[in-house]
Parts: structure tokens; sequence; C-alpha cells
């Protein structure tokens, strides 16, 4: 029969109490910060894909090529394409996801936005 070691136990309590605290600043950090983080994310994806739509299909360049029009700070943003549709999603990734369709003779705009 298998004995524990008592001299364990405080140091594994004092482990689980740290990993405790840690993650209920981080729920409680996200709470706080929920609302910018969120509008920066759709903000930034709906800039992208405006962004990226125009420059692909106005412009003629390839997506990669139309992530240098992107702002500083924009690195999590991803695009892809939807060639039937002549649309470009842009992602930022679990928070926001915005849509610009190029339409002839109106561009690229933006799909409607739901709050």
């Amino acid at each position: 029969m298998a004995t524990s070691n008592p001299a364990v136990n405080p140091v594994l309590r004092a482990r689980r109490r740290v990993l405790v605290v840690l993650a209920v600043l981080v729920a409680g950090g996200l709470a706080w910060f929920w609302k910018p983080l969120n509008g920066y994310a759709v903000l930034g994806s709906a800039y992208g894909a405006r962004v990226a739509c125009s420059c692909h299909y106005l412009g003629g360049r390839s997506l990669s090529d139309c992530r240098k029009d992107f702002e500083p700070g924009m690195g999590l943003i991803t695009l892809s394409e939807d060639k039937d549709a002549k649309s470009v999603t842009a992602r930022f990734p679990l928070l926001a996801r915005q849509t610009a369709t190029y339409r002839e003779g109106e561009g690229c705009q933006l799909e409607a936005w739901h709050d």
C-alpha cells in the first residue's frame, strides 16, 4: 500500500492555490477588458476585409501582398477569399469575423454589422 509523502502535500497545495489564483486573475482580466478587446477585434477585422477586398479585386494583387497595406499590430488578422462571391473575409481569432464583397460599379462593401 502506497503512503503519501507529507512533505509533498504542502507543495502540491501551494501550486494548486497559485494556479487557481492565476486562473481567477486571467478570467477577471478578460471580463474587465472584454468590451474594448472585442471592439478592437471587430474593427480590425472589418478594416482588414475592406482593405484586402479593394486591394485584391480593384488592385489585382494577391491577398498575401495585400497584407502589406495593413496597419502595424494587425498580425493576428487572417484573410480568406471566396472567388465565387468575390468576397474577402478577415478573422481575428475567436473574437471577430468580417466580410467585404466586391460589386461591379460599387467597389468593396462590408456586410452589415450585427451587434
